[in-house]
């Protein structure tokens, strides 16, 4: 990663002749930056990790990406001020603002402000075909689920969820890529994934083995959908091999976010080289089809940047003074 970022302030004096951002003033600017993600295996890596040798190349930095432990962590990182950059969902990011994350209780992290919205999050349930399990309701007694990594947004809402649905099991966590292979080798009996799709680790899965990709009930997903702050999502039968028709699952909003302090001008730049590149950003990771401004509507937790509200404000779409932050 650190080679990458290297490489990418390499290419600054000759994208400085044709990218107006190295123009404008840099008063402020970080000479370098990283964007919290989360484990390998995982989209937030494979989108935060593009997204920031992107920016990297594009303004003429020194950027890359961090593993970590997903949302909730990336909010703490984020509002200290010891990552610039991170990508959370709307849960963790409501619950770390009001004080109520679990890695740092009673801490409100209202550092950290809005930049652009992501993709949707859907929650979804991989098993062995060998194992039997076809539905939520298959899952036996006492069953190992692998929930993704502690304090992920997966290990923070899917074992709430799967308790409101009546599952027994026995709690599991690591990276997706480890969990993956734990399943493989009969290790653990249910992996319940919470990524963007197509989530690498599914797809290496169902390379290598019978996999299926289990969806919810009507009941099951109105349960869910009634008690947490999620939506019903359609999962597309041609996202995995294993698919045979659509799957319905529940989903959860993602934001990229910037510390607050971070300057308005850098800021301005970050969102609007991602915003007005969506082609670019599909080519990093399909998800980033959602990354289109129209969707900054989904936001109804973090104060905005001034940088990026003033780039959506500019482009039509527009931003109240109270949700930015002052």
């Amino acid at each position: 990663m650190k080679t990458q970022a290297v490489m990418a302030a390499a290419f600054a004096s000759t994208l400085a002749i044709a990218n107006p951002a190295f123009a404008q003033d840099r008063s402020g600017w970080p000479e370098n930056f990283t964007v919290g993600t989360a484990s390998q295996g995982g989209t937030y890596f494979a989108y935060g990790s593009g997204w920031a040798n992107f920016v990297a190349e594009n303004l003429g930095l020194s950027g890359g990406a961090e593993i970590t432990g997903g949302p909730m962590q990336n909010m703490a990182l984020v509002h200290t001020g010891d990552l610039q950059f991170g990508l959370t969902t709307m849960g963790p990011a409501r619950e770390s603002m009001d004080g109520e994350s679990p890695l740092a209780p009673g801490m409100k992290m209202d550092n950290v402000c809005a930049m652009f919205p992501m993709y949707e999050t859907p929650f979804s349930v991989t098993a062995l075909a060998s194992s039997g399990i076809k539905s939520i309701s298959d899952i036996p007694d006492g069953a190992t689920i692998g929930f993704g990594p502690a304090g992920s947004t997966s290990d923070t809402y899917f074992p709430r969820m799967m308790d409101a649905l009546g599952v027994n099991y026995e709690r599991r966590n690591g990276s997706w890529s480890d969990l993956g292979g734990q399943l493989q080798d009969g290790l653990i009996d249910v992996v319940a994934f919470a990524a963007g799709i197509p989530i690498p680790a599914v797809s290496q899965l169902e390379v290598q083995t019978e996999v299926n990709i289990i969806g919810m009930t009507d009941a099951e997903a109105k349960k869910v959908t009634d008690s947490f702050p999620v939506s019903e999502f359609i999962i597309p039968a041609a996202t995995y091999q294993s698919l045979e028709e659509p799957s319905r699952v529940v989903s959860m909003w993602n934001f990229a976010m910037v510390n607050c302090d971070m300057p308005e001008s850098f800021v301005y730049e970050v969102t609007k080289l991602t915003m007005e590149n969506n082609d670019k950003m599909v080519s990093i990771h399909k998800a980033a089809r959602n990354s289109v401004p129209e969707n900054y509507s989904k936001n109804n937790v973090l104060p905005w940047h001034p940088g990026a509200a003033r780039w959506f404000n500019e482009n039509g779409y527009e931003i109240e003074g109270s949700m930015i932050k002052q």
